[in-house]
């Protein structure tokens, strides 16, 4: 197996998911030989994929590591929040002396199909306070390890296609995935004296948990199954490479803009949709 991140700390956050970004980045990761602190806001957040019933979150994600052979801590923490997320990082620093590397998969959707009029401030808030004050913050406390070291660091946040097109119904998703590009590009400026490389993948559809709560509520509205309303918000989509993306081809990208290999890459959104948005 090849350990190009021997020696390396990642911090990966959304990590609590079964069948979620940050779960499946985190395993990458750590099989390439980093060591891991992850971080979510629950500690075992619930799937509605059948068979997921007996997930525990973060624990059987720290023993799914160890198995590996690898070092790894894990915390509750809310990245909207600026004081949990300066602890969560302070946990690491003490822990394993060093933050080399940043993945941030941290993110919600709005509860709803909601047009701008009829959208209240605090659905707004939610959804921006996550998506990019919580990028910011993650941000801001792994850049100060970063810069004081002046060593090699990686950030990557998980954009989306919505941060490059807009979609109806969904102005707050789209405005904080936008954001978070710009947000990406400024940092990849600030940080470029310090070798650390600042970039966002941005996936198509990729079937994880991230709408579990909302796929629940519309289930308990309609009596469809969640399953059935999975399946037909994925099928009104077309792939060019005629296939869904999976939690795995996310996770290799993500592997490649952390290693070495990415040392002359920074600010820089990344597409992976299986050519669904080419721009």
């Amino acid at each position: 197996m090849n350990h190009e991140l021997e020696g390396k700390v990642a911090l990966v956050t959304g990590a609590a998911s079964k069948r979620g970004l940050g779960h499946g980045i985190a395993l990458r990761l750590a099989a390439a030989g980093a060591k891991l602190v992850l971080l979510d806001k629950y500690e075992a957040p619930p799937s509605y994929y059948a068979g997921d019933e007996a997930w525990r979150g973060l624990q059987e994600v720290v023993e799914e590591i160890t198995a590996l052979g690898q070092m790894a801590i894990s915390v509750k923490a809310d990245v909207s929040d600026g004081r949990q997320v300066s602890e969560a990082v302070d946990l690491g620093l003490s822990t394993f002396g060093r933050v080399d590397i940043l993945v941030n998969c941290a993110g919600t959707v709005q509860n709803n199909d909601m047009p701008v009029a009829e959208m209240n401030e605090e659905e707004w808030n939610r959804v921006l306070g996550v998506n990019l004050t919580g990028a910011f913050l993650v941000s801001k406390a792994a850049a100060r390890d970063m810069i004081r070291r002046k060593a090699q660091g990686k950030i990557v946040h998980i954009s989306s296609i919505t941060g490059k097109k807009g979609a109806p119904g969904h102005a707050a998703y789209a405005a904080s995935k936008f954001g978070l590009i710009g947000l990406v590009q400024s940092l990849a400026l600030e940080l470029a004296p310090y070798k650390v490389n600042v970039n966002a993948v941005c996936p198509g559809a990729i079937p994880t948990n991230v709408a579990d709560s909302r796929d629940h509520a519309e289930s308990g509205k309609t009596g469809a199954s969640v399953e059935e309303i999975r399946r037909k918000r994925y099928e009104r989509l077309t792939f060019p490479l005629a296939r869904f993306g999976t939690v795995e081809d996310v996770a290799e990208l993500v592997l490649f803009l952390v290693s070495s290999r990415a040392d002359y890459i920074t600010g820089h959104d990344v597409n992976i949709t299986g050519g669904l948005w080419m721009s």
